[in-house]
């Protein structure tokens, strides 16, 4: 399946809530969500009774959206959130939370995961002294993110630097904002992750 190159905020209106896709602007009066009611099209108004496999799927696509999966790959990680002990749909966050994009994204190097993901993709980030231009790369305790030194010079990158200092550090994530570093300390949990996710919906879905 493509990739979705359409308007960010209309994959908020649809799901009706902020996904942060568009950073700084979706915590602004220009937010999409805040300024049209509804979902997107002609229809997107009405009221309809959502049944419970709707449900189900709109959760499904809000945690796709909000991490930036694709159906083929978000299916893959539900299958190995199934063959881990433990809750499945912990795992599944979890194993969500871990990936390199969005530990950018947690540092505060970036204002959404779409950036985040840019960044990666353009080998901006070392794992442990090491080129990896990965998004989907699983991060491990011990692992050290760190900025690439040639990339300090970028106008952009000095931008995300400032913005990084103000940043919120979820507990399993140790940050040297000073040489924009980060430590995985320990495996992200679930309840560090503040997002309101409803995880049982896609375990239900996806057990159909």
């Amino acid at each position: 399946m493509a990739r979705y190159t359409g308007p960010s905020c209309r994959l908020c209106r649809r799901e009706g809530k902020k996904l942060f896709l568009k950073g700084d602007r979706c915590m602004s009066d220009k937010c999409a969500v805040v300024k049209r009611e509804g979902a997107p099209g002609q229809h997107g108004v009405s009221r309809k009774q959502v049944k419970e496999y709707g449900r189900q799927l709109r959760e499904k696509q809000t945690t796709k959206r909000y991490y930036g999966v694709q159906e083929r790959q978000f299916k893959k990680y539900y299958e190995l959130a199934e063959k881990k002990p433990g809750i499945t749909g912990e795992n599944l966050l979890t194993t969500l939370e871990a990936r390199l994009d969005n530990v950018v994204y947690r540092m505060g190097m970036a204002s959404s995961h779409k950036e985040a993901r840019q960044l990666v993709l353009h080998a901006h980030f070392r794992v442990n002294g090491k080129k990896v231009n990965i998004p989907s790369y699983i991060v491990k305790p011990g692992d050290v993110i760190s900025l690439k030194e040639g990339s300090r010079d970028s106008a952009k990158i000095k931008e995300l630097i400032e913005r990084m200092q103000t940043a919120v550090i979820p507990k399993w994530l140790e940050v040297d904002k000073e040489n924009v570093k980060a430590k995985v300390v320990s495996a992200p949990a679930r309840e560090d992750i503040d997002f309101e996710f409803n995880e049982q919906l896609i375990v239900e879905l996806y057990s159909k």
